[in-house]
């Protein structure tokens, strides 16, 4: 079975994909780093999920479920840079504003619904929400106060893997909010519909 992670993408990779007019498109790669500018995708695998997460006014919203399909550097992600000057993935620069010029960035290819941001996270939902630690130590969010987000500390800074029953429920939630325009388009190849 494949285990299920959450990552809080930030205000600012929220305003640069509004603003490159990236809703509604399906990232094909997210990035992982060295060092805590950049989230570090070392413990999801292939075919594991991982929701992108935000929070905007005490309203956690998932952004994004992705799938991952490798964490290799391939033809796509374009050629090595040749100085510090040179962009580190110039094909995918329509997305690097999900990190790729973070410090020590390694490319996570996905297979992901498309970018949204009106998907909240119910109230009741968001109050049940559990992370397991490496040593299965489970723990909830913090700060959760009537049905808001009043501190979004404990999901800032990496990737966290949530517990099944979590992850059922955000699958639930990404599968019951999909469009059936969006059931209607043809699947992306090893693409993943909600």
């Amino acid at each position: 079975m494949a285990n299920a992670y959450t990552v809080l993408w930030t205000h600012d990779t929220c305003r640069e994909l509004r603003r490159a007019g990236r809703i509604g498109q399906r990232p094909p790669v997210a990035f992982s780093g060295v060092h805590n500018s950049l989230p570090r995708w070392s413990r999801p695998g292939v075919g594991d999920d991982v929701f992108a997460l935000h929070v905007n006014r005490r309203v956690l919203y998932v952004v994004s479920r992705l799938r991952v399909r490798d964490k290799q550097r391939g033809e796509c992600c374009g050629a090595d840079p040749l100085s510090w000057r040179d962009p580190a993935f110039p094909g995918h620069a329509d997305w690097a504003m999900l990190g790729a010029d973070g410090c020590g960035a390694s490319a996570v290819h996905v297979d992901a619904t498309p970018v949204r941001f009106d998907l909240a996270v119910p109230g009741e939902l968001l109050a049940e929400l559990t992370w397991r630690n490496a040593r299965g130590v489970i723990r909830g969010l913090k700060g959760v106060a009537d049905g808001m987000l009043e501190k979004s500390n404990s999901l800032q800074g990496g990737v966290y893997w949530l517990t099944s029953e979590s992850a059922d429920a955000l699958t639930a939630l990404v599968a019951g909010a999909v469009s059936p325009a969006d059931r209607a388009e043809p699947a992306v190849a090893g693409g993943l519909r909600a």
